[in-house]
């Protein structure tokens, strides 16, 4: 992580942003206190495609007992 004063950031906003979009993230300074943060945005989620779902679980094999007895399994597998 780098620390840029207000000044520089004011300056030299293009190649911090740059530079966030490669992965770095920027303290930036005001009277050598830190006052924000660059850091690069999160990425839009993608909308899910139903019909590939579809196909995929189409694929998987029918379960072999109700969810409550795979849930009680897991539980009961987990405290001993």
């Amino acid at each position: 992580m780098s620390t840029v004063s207000l000044a520089d950031a004011k300056t030299h906003l293009s190649e911090l942003v740059d530079r966030v979009e490669a992965g770095d993230a920027i303290d930036i300074t005001r009277r050598g206190r830190p006052v924000a943060r660059l850091t690069a945005a999160a990425a839009p989620r993608r909308p899910i495609d139903a019909a590939r779902l579809r196909a995929l679980t189409a694929t998987l094999p029918p379960p072999s007992g109700s969810a409550a007895e795979l849930v009680r399994t897991m539980r009961d597998d987990d405290r001993y």
